[in-house]
């Protein structure tokens, strides 16, 4: 289910509205978000300009809508592919369940029930907005209106300062309300296979990652796809986190995406890797005698500044994230 969509960006421009479900992209079945996530990234790896997107709303109604990017690329470029296409997975709204006493909410006249539905003029859609919102204005008066028993309210709430981090951020002290286990049971999405079905489909899920690791190192290296995208372990650890807090499902399909994406990377025809031995082994069974030793210790020299660089990189690029 579709939460916040970016004002002006392609999925606002084709129709697609807070509140859908996407249940294709380019024909291919979405039943979760990770198969919406990766039908894009295929979409934008083909070079696509256009992507039919089908979605349903709350009433039921299915729309029939043709995304268009400025350019085949836009999917890969800085920010990830959900970022770019412009729109965030369903969260909770900016409803609140309790109140901190003598919290900054609570000073301010908020109770518990109201729903903030905009700050200092900005829609707030979702709780993660909301937040974010507060925090980045300690000691900054926002004017918040909120629905209160179907009413519409104006206040003004000054957020607490503290210290996080190093990092000073505001505060009120409010809670989220959360939806309730049958609320969420209609929004979890849980693909079960019987044991003759999920051989097959586990063979066509590896094939999968593994030819979209492929082509998106391809576009990397020919620039067509930015190489901020590149993570280190910092980001894979902070994914890591997430999924395991989804459940134990999500949490091993990470782990098998991961693994299966460095072994590709363990393939590739690089001296100190695999990959490079198997290219070692190729040429001796060509020219029918083994590669001599200056040979290979170039072709590690060569290796391993190749790794020390994308290492470099990946951690710069998850430094800049934390900053972000």
């Amino acid at each position: 289910m579709v939460g916040d969509v970016t004002p002006a960006s392609y999925a606002a421009d084709a129709g697609i509205l807070s509140g859908d479900e996407i249940i294709s992209v380019e024909g291919q079945p979405t039943r979760t978000w990770e198969a919406a996530v990766l039908a894009l990234l295929d979409a934008g790896l083909d070079g696509l300009d256009t992507v039919a997107v089908t979605v349903r709303d709350a009433d039921g109604q299915e729309r029939h809508l043709q995304v268009r990017f400025e350019t085949p690329d836009e999917l890969l470029k800085k920010g990830g592919v959900l970022e770019n296409f412009g729109l965030t997975p369903w969260q909770p709204p900016a409803l609140i369940e309790s109140l901190v006493e003598g919290g900054a909410g609570a000073r301010a006249g908020m109770l518990a029930g109201d729903q903030v539905v905009l700050a200092d003029g900005v829609a707030i859609n979702t709780w993660a907005r909301w937040v974010d919102f507060v925090r980045e204005r300690p000691l900054q008066d926002i004017a918040v209106r909120l629905r209160r028993d179907g009413e519409l309210i104006d206040l003004i709430v000054r957020p607490d300062s503290i210290t996080e981090n190093g990092t000073e951020i505001g505060r009120i002290g409010a809670y989220v309300q959360l939806p309730d286990e049958e609320q969420r049971a209609t929004m979890r999405v849980v693909v079960r296979y019987g044991v003759l079905k999920a051989v097959p489909e586990a063979f066509a899920r590896t094939w999968e990652v593994t030819t979209l690791t492929c082509r998106t190192l391809w576009k990397m290296v020919s620039g067509k796809a930015s190489v901020e995208n590149l993570s280190g372990p910092i980001t894979i650890a902070q994914y890591a986190g997430q999924s395991a807090a989804i459940g134990l499902a999500s949490f091993l399909g990470f782990l098998g995406i991961v693994s299966v994406s460095l072994g590709v990377l363990n393939l590739l025809p690089v001296p100190v890797l695999d990959g490079g031995h198997l290219l070692f082994y190729l040429v001796e069974l060509v020219k029918g005698s083994p590669v001599t030793d200056a040979v290979q210790l170039a072709g590690q020299k060569i290796g391993i500044a190749l790794l020390l660089g994308l290492m470099s990189l990946a951690f710069y690029n998850d430094l800049l994230r934390l900053l972000d």
